[in-house]
């Protein structure tokens, strides 16, 4: 069964500012290439962080939405902390999208009792 995951993936593209572009298109690959079934990219911009925990102040942040098999998520992780690009990783399991349920309309309720 295939579950719906988000992983906000952060890069190192210090010096490379004008390849983002060409960088989300190669992990895209990389995530249709391990079965991840991609519904959604967001490319965020460059961001600073709020502390600097290592050799870098900022990053540029793609978030990625996706579907795919349970352990697909430990294969990404251990895929990604090899490569030089991706400075920070976070996966997160999402509930299945639903059908937006139509509500029914209920008369306003009367505010300020009559006397």
């Amino acid at each position: 069964m295939k579950n719906r995951y988000e992983a906000l993936l952060i890069l190192n593209a210090q010096g490379k500012e004008e390849s983002v572009h060409d960088i989300v298109d190669r992990l895209e690959s990389e995530f249709k290439k391990e079965g991840a079934e991609i519904e959604q990219v967001q490319k965020m911009d460059k961001r600073p962080f709020s502390y600097a925990a290592g050799p870098l102040d900022a990053g540029f942040y793609v978030n990625f939405v996706f579907h795919g098999e349970p352990d697909l998520v430990t294969k990404l992780k251990s895929k990604f902390k090899l490569d030089p690009e991706v400075y920070r990783q976070h996966y997160q399991r999402l509930r299945e999208r639903t059908e937006k349920k139509q509500r029914k309309e209920q008369p306003a309720k009367r505010l300020a009792h009559s006397k």
